[in-house]
C-alpha cells in the first residue's frame, strides 16, 4: 500500500502575479509627486517669506536645498536601486520624502524649512531613478516600453506645469503649509500600494563598494560651499576673509571629488565620460539651461506678487501659460529633432529664449500682465524648452551602452547643479542692484518697488546673456549628428525628459 502524506496545497500556491498597470500607475504617481516639489514652492514663496521672517538669501535657500542634493544624489540613488534592490530603495526613498514633507510643514523657522527641504532633495535623488528602473524592469518589450514611458513622462510633466497653480490654490485657500503637506497623503498611499503591489528586482551591481557615497558626498558638499559663498556676498564682499574660505573649502571638495573619481572602481562620474565631445557640450548647455530656467520662474514668482500684488493663486495661473508652452515646445522638438538634429534647436531655442528675456528686463512696477509679461514669459518657456529632448540627445550620441544610463542622468544632474549655482549669482547681482539703490534713501513701498523690480530686471538681463552663451556652445561645440528619422522612441524621450527637468 502506497504512502501518502496529506499536503497543505495553500503554503505552495503562488502568488498571484501584480498586473503591469499597477506598476506602472505607482510609478507615475511617486514621479509626479517628485516634480511637483521641484515647481509648487515658488509661488509659496512670499507667504512664506512673511510667515518665517524669510531673508532674500534664505527665500533662494528654499529652493536651492532642493535642487543642491536632489542634483547631487540623483547618479548616487540610480546606483543604489541596482545594488539594495529597486523596491527597497523606491520604499526608502517614498518614506524619506514623505517624512521630509512633515517635517517641512511643521516648520518653524527658515532653517528648519530649509533643512527639510534638503531632505527631501534627497529623496526624491533616490526616488525618482527608481521610478524609471521600475518601469525599464517592468516593460522589457520596446512598444510597451515606449507607452509606459510616455505615459510616466506625461504625468511627471503635468506635475511641473500645474505645480505653480496648485501651490497658489493651497496657500491662498489653506496656508503655505499645504504645498509641503500635500505630499503625505500622496506618500502614504503610495507607501501601501508600493508594499502590496512590488516585487523586488536587483542589478548587476555587486557591493557597497560599487556605491560611490564618497563621491557623491564631496561633490554636494563641495557644490553647496560654493553657492553659500555666492549667495552671501551681498553681506561679505567677494575680497573678505569669509568669502575665501568658502571657495577654498568648495574647490577642496570638488578637487577631492574628482581625484576620487579617477581612481575609485565604480566612480559616480566616470572621468573618461567627458572625452566625448558632444556629450560635455550638452551637460555644458544642461548647466546653463538650470541657471536660466530656475532664475526666470523664480524672479518672475517674486515680481508678480511682491511688486504687482498678484494674490498666490493669480500668480500660479500667470506661469502657467510659460509652463504649458515648455510641455508643447518639448513634444514638438521631440518630432522635429529627427530632420533637423539636435544642433540647430539646441541654437534656435536658446536665442529665443533670450529675446523673451531681454524683454522681461524692461518691466516696470506696476506694468499689465496681458501688455508686458504673457508673451514674453511664453517665448522664455518656449525656447527654452525646445533644448530638453536635443539636449539629451546629443548628451548620449556615441556613448557606450554600458555608459547610456549614467550619460543620460547626467545631464539632469547637471541641470539641477546649474540651477542652483545660476540662481545664487542671478539673485546676487538682482539683490545687489535693489540694494545700491536704497542706499541713502527712505525705503518708502514705491521706492522699495521701483528698487525690487531694477533687480530682477538685472537678473533677467543677464539671464539674457547665460541663454545667448548657450546658443554659442551649440553651434561650436555640438557636432553635427545623424539622428534615425525612424525613431519611435524620441515623444517618449521628450516627455521623459520634461519629467525629469520639472519645468
Amino acid at each position: 500500500m502506497p504512502v501518502t502524506a496529506d499536503l497543505d496545497t495553500t503554503a505552495v500556491r503562488p502568488r498571484r502575479p501584480v498586473p503591469s498597470w499597477a506598476v506602472l500607475v505607482i510609478a507615475c504617481m511617486a514621479q509626479f509627486m517628485v516634480v511637483l516639489d521641484i515647481s509648487i514652492v515658488n509661488v509659496a514663496l512670499p507667504a512664506m517669506k512673511h510667515s518665517l521672517d524669510l531673508s532674500s538669501t534664505a527665500q533662494q535657500w528654499i529652493v536651492n536645498a532642493y535642487t543642491l542634493t536632489f542634483g547631487g544624489f540623483l547618479l548616487l540613488g540610480g546606483r543604489a536601486a541596482d545594488l539594495f534592490g529597486r523596491k527597497k530603495v523606491f520604499l526608502f526613498g517614498l518614506a524619506l520624502f514623505t517624512l521630509a514633507s512633515v517635517l517641512g510643514g511643521f516648520a518653524q523657522s527658515g532653517g528648519m524649512l530649509i533643512v527639510a527641504r534638503a531632505v527631501q532633495g534627497l529623496g526624491g535623488a533616490i526616488l525618482a531613478p527608481a521610478t524609471l528602473s521600475l518601469l525599464t524592469t517592468t516593460y522589457t518589450e520596446p512598444k510597451a516600453r515606449t507607452r509606459a514611458l510616455t505615459a510616466w513622462g506625461a504625468t511627471a510633466a503635468s506635475g511641473g506645469a500645474f505645480g505653480a497653480v496648485l501651490g497658489g490654490v493651497l496657500t491662498q485657500a489653506f496656508d503655505w503649509r499645504w504645498v509641503l503637506f500635500v505630499n503625505v497623503p500622496i506618500g502614504i498611499v503610495l507607501l501601501i500600494a508600493a508594499v502590496r503591489s512590488l516585487t523586488e528586482s536587483r542589478g548587476t551591481l555587486s557591493g557597497l563598494r560599487s556605491l560611490d557615497l564618497p563621491g557623491a558626498i564631496t561633490v554636494t558638499g563641495g557644490l553647496a560651499a560654493l553657492v553659500y559663498a555666492i549667495v552671501t556676498t551681498d553681506t561679505y564682499s567677494w575680497g573678505s576673509a569669509h568669502t575665501l574660505v568658502l571657495l577654498a573649502v568648495a574647490a577642496v571638495l570638488l578637487l577631492t571629488f574628482g581625484i576620487i573619481e579617477s581612481r575609485v572602481k565604480h566612480p559616480l562620474v566616470p572621468l573618461r565620460i567627458f572625452a566625448s565631445r558632444s556629450l560635455s557640450g550638452a551637460n555644458a548647455i544642461a548647466l546653463l539651461l538650470g541657471a536660466v530656467l530656475t532664475a526666470f520662474i523664480f524672479f518672475m514668482s517674486l515680481f508678480i506678487q511682491q511688486v504687482n500684488g498678484y494674490s498666490p493663486l493669480q500668480a500660479g495661473l500667470a506661469l502657467l501659460p510659460a509652463t504649458l508652452g515648455s510641455l508643447v515646445a518639448s513634444l514638438i522638438a521631440g518630432k522635429m529633432v529627427g530632420r533637423v538634429g539636435p544642433r540647430v534647436l539646441l541654437t534656435v531655442g536658446p536665442l529665443v529664449g533670450a529675446g523673451g528675456l531681454l524683454w522681461m528686463a524692461q518691466l516696470s512696477p506696476g506694468d499689465g500682465y496681458l501688455a508686458h509679461i504673457l508673451v514674453p514669459s511664453i517665448l522664455v518657456g518656449l525656447g527654452l524648452a525646445t533644448c530638453f529632448v536635443p539636449m539629451t540627445m546629443a548628451g548620449t550620441n556615441g556613448v557606450p551602452v554600458r555608459d547610456a544610463g549614467l550619460a543620460s542622468g547626467l545631464i539632469n544632474t547637471s541641470r539641477q547643479v546649474g540651477a542652483a549655482i545660476g540662481l545664487a549669482g542671478l539673485a546676487t547681482l538682482a539683490i545687489s542692484r535693489t540694494d545700491h539703490l536704497l542706499v541713502g534713501h527712505r525705503a518708502t513701498p514705491t521706492l522699495a518697488s521701483v528698487a525690487l523690480t531694477s533687480g530682477y530686471d538685472q537678473a533677467f538681463l543677464y539671464g539674457a546673456g547665460v541663454a545667448v552663451i548657450m546658443a554659442v556652445i551649440a553651434a561650436v561645440v555640438i557636432p553635427k549628428l545623424a539622428v534615425d528619422k525612424a525613431d519611435t522612441s524620441v515623444e517618449a524621450e521628450a516627455l521623459e525628459m520634461v519629467a525629469l527637468e520639472g519645468v
